[in-house]
């Protein structure tokens, strides 16, 4: 893969400003190896090769198993390897991520609103929208992965 151009340096101000979005996502209140593992669902259901081998290796860092990173794509069938609060946020990310097809039915907004109040529901949000953000970004640039920068 080769890079076309680096967005963050074309345009930085419209980073920096993605950049404290993210920074509010962090010291929002929502656990950060979930945002984690939402970030990183995103990126997988998007193909984003930079941004799931940037996640992967955050998740890692965080302490979370590599069960866990396997059975990602898989949640639903990974038993109780996942807890209630992760599988509420990664259906709903899978939900909001796929929105031209699901338009994101009732059933699915108050499943995820039985888990997270308010301010947490519309967190996650935003934090699932920035991530489909910077995918989109990664992908039209073809922004190269660490793993793949590092072998080469």
């Amino acid at each position: 893969m080769i890079q076309r151009i680096n967005y963050t340096k074309a345009s930085p101000q419209a980073y920096r400003a993605f950049g404290e979005v993210h920074s509010i996502l962090q010291k929002c209140g929502l656990a950060t190896d979930l945002i984690n593992l939402v970030y990183l669902r995103v990126s997988q259901i998007n193909g984003c090769a930079f941004c799931i081998d940037m996640h992967t290796r955050d998740l890692r860092k965080l302490g979370v198993s590599d069960e866990k990173l396997t059975l990602l794509p898989v949640w639903h069938d990974a038993g109780t390897l996942f807890n209630t609060r992760e599988k509420a946020a990664i259906a709903w990310a899978e939900t909001v991520t796929r929105v031209a097809e699901t338009h994101i039915p009732d059933a699915a907004y108050q499943a995820a609103a039985a888990e997270f109040d308010d301010k947490e529901l519309a967190d996650l949000t935003y934090a699932i929208g920035l991530m489909n953000a910077f995918n989109r970004l990664g992908i039209a640039f073809r922004t190269v992965p660490a793993a793949a920068s590092a072998k080469a």
